[in-house]
């Protein structure tokens, strides 16, 4: 944005509300790195953190109780996971569950890379074939024609 000439910068603004925050600083600092990796089920690509929505809100509150309560930010996490399963996460793990997920673009790209070669191999295979002596005699008696 322009305005008189310079240009305005505008920090980031998260959603977390003064009367969310945990009065302990660590603590908050954890709840708040905690948050940045949860996604927002309402929004879905922001995170927890960022977002607006009540149930983002409700998550944020979440976390602080549980962190609170003594649980470790993976506890958090596990609880989280399992109440809302895997994609609140929004880094998801990778485990033999949703391996194929990761694994699909390699796939993908080396069955297109395979299909290629093979169509492209095949295609000069047949530029590199030589003619037989009765098709270049053959070909020389239409050339001569035109």
């Amino acid at each position: 944005m322009q305005s008189g000439g310079s240009f305005d910068l505008v920090s980031q603004a998260w959603a977390v509300e003064p009367d969310e925050m945990l009065k302990d600083p660590k603590l908050e600092a954890r709840a708040r790195d905690l948050s940045e990796h949860l996604r927002c089920l309402v929004c879905q690509n922001e995170s927890i953190d960022d977002s607006n929505a009540d149930l983002a809100k409700d998550l944020r509150l979440l976390v602080r109780e549980r962190i609170k309560a003594g649980d470790t930010d993976e506890e958090v996490k596990k609880f989280l996971v399992d109440r809302y399963g895997e994609f609140v996460l929004l880094r998801p793990v990778l485990d033999w569950k949703n391996l194929i997920l990761w694994a699909a673009p390699v796939i993908v790209l080396l069955i297109g890379g395979i299909a290629l070669f093979i169509r492209f191999r095949g295609t000069r295979v047949l530029s590199e074939s030589k003619l037989s002596s009765s098709e270049e005699r053959a070909l020389a008696d239409i050339l001569k024609k035109y």
